[in-house]
């Protein structure tokens, strides 16, 4: 071989080299930055007479019943309600700005009236304000803070950030029937040690047929829960926002979304090595997640056995949480037993102080 032609590749090879260690070391550190796990911090339970403040940090709600009617639910549960400055504005079809609805979480954090933060409804756009919340200020006065869907990239973002337990649970304008309430008072206002147990309707045929889980591996784990809706989260994937999936325990759901979509969403967390290391998985419904038209597909129950079953961990589906009628409240960050056999996830100590 020539020797301008050996130079020629052994230079190449040693660019290739040099590329590959720099690639390897900016992923370890992005990993590091998303996967440090900072200490668990409880905010004060909330009490009837507190006040409970209304965020919009994704789209805007453009009829008037909704905050009418999420108003006389919070004050049925003994709140008074604030409605954040830009709480009703519009951009698009987002509530406000990113710097309006950034604005009115770090307000509301800030403001030593307010001692809970709920979201009104979620849809799209919570991950544009992420970088905008100013963390350091939410250590400093940690609340309650909860919501669900499109909330999933605010409430795994705070907790991430600074280790405040935050809550997967019902939203403003969310139904608020019994089962609801229920879950939501034990969790945030008693500070029990919740177990969570699916409701049961009564069976009129031999079995019951609806709120069943289904073990997709047998046994029992313990962990700090992460997760939500999976097309939020896997959007979080790499960055500095997503949770340390070290001996978690993962909660997942979705709605709306074609199986392809959803294989394709849980093939970017394994990707990322989200997988890799988890304690447990829990998935709750995939409401409306149907064949896209003109495709063939696997089934949901294929999907999740592919990318769940091989892990050697416990992993069930059907948990009550979603976007269903009757939902769970689940504390993000908070150390939690789940039975994938019982079909249950146990509080390991109350969520709040």
């Amino acid at each position: 071989m020539p020797t301008h032609r050996r130079q020629f590749m052994a230079a190449t090879a040693a660019s290739a080299a040099s590329a590959a260690i720099g690639l390897t070391g900016t992923a370890a550190v992005a990993q590091t930055a998303a996967t440090a796990r900072l200490p668990a911090m409880r905010a004060p339970r909330l009490k009837p007479g507190d006040t409970v403040a209304l965020i919009n940090p994704s789209n805007a709600i453009h009829e008037r019943a909704p905050y009418v009617t999420t108003t006389e639910a919070l004050q049925a549960l003994g709140f008074k309600v604030r409605e954040a400055p830009h709480l009703r504005a519009r951009y698009g079809h987002f509530a406000g700005t990113d710097a309006q609805r950034a604005g009115d979480v770090n307000a509301m954090f800030a403001d030593p009236t307010v001692h809970g933060i709920l979201a009104m409804t979620g849809g799209s756009g919570g991950g544009r304000i992420l970088p905008l919340i100013d963390y350091a200020a939410i250590r400093r006065t940690p609340k309650f803070l909860g919501g669900f869907s499109d909330l999933t990239a605010l409430i795994n973002a705070v907790n991430a950030k600074t280790g405040l337990v935050t809550f997967h649970c019902p939203m403003g304008n969310s139904e608020w029937n019994a089962f609801d309430a229920e879950q939501f008072r034990g969790a945030v206002m008693d500070a029990k040690p919740m177990l969570l147990v699916n409701p049961q309707d009564r069976a009129e045929g031999l079995v019951t047929k609806t709120n069943r889980t289904a073990v997709i591996r047998s046994g029992t784990a313990r962990g700090p829960l992460v997760g939500g809706n999976l097309a939020v989260f896997s959007a979080l994937a790499g960055s500095g926002y997503w949770p340390s999936m070290d001996g978690a325990i993962l909660c997942l759901e979705d709605v709306n979304e074609f199986i392809y979509r959803v294989d394709r969403m849980l093939s970017t967390c394994k990707l990322a090595g989200a997988f890799d290391r988890l304690a447990g998985v829990v998935l709750g419904a995939f409401t409306k997640c149907e064949p896209g038209d003109g495709f063939g597909t696997l089934t949901l129950d294929e999907v999740f056995d592919d990318y769940f079953k091989g892990l050697g961990i416990p992993v069930y589906s059907g948990a009550s949480f979603g976007h269903i009628r009757r939902k769970f409240t689940l504390p993000l960050g908070l150390d939690v037993e789940m039975d994938a056999d019982a079909g249950t996830i146990r509080y390991l100590q109350p969520a709040v102080l």
